[in-house]
C-alpha cells in the first residue's frame, strides 16, 4: 500500500478525529497534512498492513499530543477512541457523505457551515471568527446549508418533501462516499 492510498482511504476520518480536538478546521487540516507527511516518511517501517488504520490513528493522536505540547497544554485522549485493532467497516449512512459534500462547497459557505453545524459555533462566533457581519454570517450558513441540500439530491437522489424537508436513505452508488476508483495506470 502507497501513501496516496493511505490517504484516499483515511484522510476523511482523520480529519474528522483531529477537528474534534483543536480549535479550527485550518488547524485540522495542516495537522491532518502533518499525519500524512509523517505516515509518507515511515510507510515502509509498519510491520502487519492489517494495523494500518490503528497505526495512521496513533500518529494522528501524536501529532495533535505534540501540537498541544508545543502550546504548553495537555490533552488527553480517551483509551477507546484508539483501539488497537482496526475495526470492521461500517455500512456507509448519509453521514458518511455530510464532511465530503461540506469541502466541495465554495470556501466562503464550507468554512460557515463547518464552524457552525460541525464545531456548533454560535452565529456571532462565526462571524468573529470569518471577520464578517452577523448578517453576513447567517446569509453564508443559510446558503451553505442549501448548497448541501443540493448535493445530497445530486448524490444519492433524495428529494425534497413537501414540506421543505430532504428525504431518502444514503445509496451503495452514491457519488460523494463511493466514488468510482480510477482505472489503473492513471
Amino acid at each position: 500500500m502507497n501513501t496516496a492510498k493511505v490517504y484516499e482511504r483515511f484522510s476523511e476520518e482523520i480529519k474528522v478525529f483531529i477537528a474534534k480536538k483543536v480549535d479550527s478546521l485550518q488547524i485540522a487540516e495542516d495537522l491532518m497534512q502533518e499525519v500524512f507527511v509523517r505516515v509518507h516518511q515511515r510507510l515502509d517501517t509498519l510491520d502487519e498492513i492489517g494495523k494500518i488504520r490503528s497505526w495512521v490513528y496513533v500518529i494522528a493522536r501524536n501529532i495533535v499530543t505534540d501540537y498541544y505540547r508545543t502550546k504548553k497544554i495537555n490533552v488527553a485522549f480517551p483509551d477507546e477512541e484508539i483501539s488497537a485493532e482496526p475495526q470492521e467497516e461500517k455500512e456507509k449512512t448519509v453521514r458518511d457523505c455530510l464532511l465530503p459534500l461540506i469541502r466541495k462547497l465554495p470556501e466562503k459557505y464550507s468554512s460557515a457551515v463547518w464552524l457552525s453545524d460541525i464545531e456548533g459555533k454560535k452565529h456571532a462566533e462565526v462571524a468573529r471568527i470569518l471577520k464578517i457581519s452577523l448578517s453576513g454570517a447567517k446569509s453564508r450558513i443559510q446558503r451553505g446549508r442549501k448548497l448541501l441540500q443540493y448535493g445530497y439530491m445530486d448524490c444519492c437522489n433524495f428529494r425534497l418533501s413537501p414540506g421543505g424537508y430532504l428525504v431518502g436513505e444514503h445509496r451503495d452508488d452514491c457519488k460523494v462516499c463511493n466514488p468510482k476508483e480510477p482505472p489503473v495506470g492513471t
